[in-house]
């Protein structure tokens, strides 16, 4: 049995997700998976509903706070000599620094990253991006395996030489039930998801689902809107985060078109079909897992050209691309789609194909499997 800690700042977004279901797609009697998070995150509910063994660690913030950050430090150290893991496999910015140093201070045989993103992008100082950058370097080098979720990823990981070239491995997120869900095409499915979402009568749905943070861009969501106003729209986004009270402020302020803050929901794949288009605003990304969920309801996408959006959106073949932080472009590239139904089928149509069954949970598995093991010689590790 090899024995696994999988840690991560919050069990929440699409990080969360993708590690819940990578801890899930394991086969039990192989590996034994244990959960370590910051109290944060809606899916700790669940993965204690399946069985995983789930451990809080409280000052295991995402906020840069040295005391908590100290004290997060010692009391995983200790916990990972006490339990005597196989391996640890971090994800996050935090718990894949705090947590990579501890594994290695504790003197874990395999140290497994996954990058979703990066903690430095374009839109900070100079100085903090460096510091970033130099620090994911410095836990690179006790770092067996970096698993990136989506090539862009992992060329800026090679690119910035934050672990060695040859230790650094590609992956995808994984989607549950990627045939089995409703479309856009359904015009059943299409009626319930407005309905659950109380939308009126709007010819046409802009919808985007992510965390309202800085990252996710909700307000060049809300300006892109904007210039849309002369259109029978209706904005739609789904999920909460810190930026909720300011976001919901400024739609306020923004009656046309009017916008919909739709907040936590566990049923995004039903309600993805009463969307006309799907935006992904972002500043820095990943692989988004919405932005493969909303392919495979066969909702045409527009989204930001960072990280590894581009594995997936294909510019006028699967879909859309704009500059970040360019909610001018973003308008223009909706009503593009808007006003060319055809165009806009045909691209989500071909998105629909090309996602086939890269992003499913048995490919996921197969990633982990072979980061786990590898030429470790874990394989039969002893109780």
């Amino acid at each position: 049995m090899v024995r696994v800690a999988v840690l991560i700042t919050g069990l929440d977004g699409g990080a969360g997700a993708l590690a819940l279901r990578g801890a899930l797609a394991l086969d039990p009697a192989e590996f034994e998976v244990t959960v370590v998070a910051g109290t944060q995150g809606g899916l700790l509910a669940r993965a204690r509903e399946t069985g995983l063994e789930v451990i809080a660690e409280p000052p295991l913030r995402t906020p840069i706070a040295p005391r908590h950050d100290l004290a997060s430090l010692g009391s995983l150290t200790a916990l990972l000599r006490r339990r005597r893991f196989d391996v640890v496999h971090t994800h996050t910015a935090k718990a894949g620094v705090v947590g990579r140093i501890a594994a290695h201070r504790a003197g874990v045989p395999r140290i497994v990253h996954t990058y979703h993103g990066f903690p430095f992008h374009e839109f900070q100082s100079p100085a903090r991006r460096a510091a970033y950058v130099a620090m994911e370097r410095a836990v690179g080098r006790v770092t067996d395996i970096a698993l990136c979720v989506g090539s862009g990823v992992a060329a800026e990981a090679v690119r910035r030489r934050l672990v060695p070239p040859h230790r650094i491995r590609t992956i995808g997120v994984a989607v549950e039930n990627l045939r089995g869900r409703p479309t856009a095409a359904d015009q059943a499915a299409r009626a319930r998801a407005r309905l659950s979402l109380g939308l009126g009568p709007s010819r046409w749905v802009i919808g985007a689902v992510g965390r309202l943070t800085y990252q996710k861009a909700p307000g060049d969501f809300l300006l892109a809107l904007r210039h849309l106003a002369d259109l029978d729209v209706t904005g739609v986004w789904i999920g909460g985060g810190d930026l909720a009270g300011p976001i919901a402020r400024m739609a306020r302020r923004q009656p046309r078109p009017p916008v919909v803050l739709a907040g936590e929901r566990s049923d995004v794949a039903e309600l993805l079909p009463a969307f006309d288009v799907f935006a992904l605003p972002s500043r820095y990304e990943g692989l988004p897992t919405a932005v493969v969920e909303a392919m495979v309801c066969g909702v045409p996408v527009v989204a930001s050209a960072v990280n590894a959006v581009g594995d997936v959106v294909i510019p006028g073949e699967t879909g859309l691309l704009v500059p970040p932080a360019r909610p001018v472009e973003l308008a223009r590239a909706i009503r593009f789609l808007l006003s060319s139904p055809g165009q806009a089928q045909q691209m989500a149509a071909r998105a629909r194909d090309w996602i086939g069954e890269r992003y499913c949970s048995d490919v996921l598995r197969e990633a982990l499997v072979s980061a786990y093991l590898g030429d470790s010689g874990l394989d039969g590790a002893s109780v």
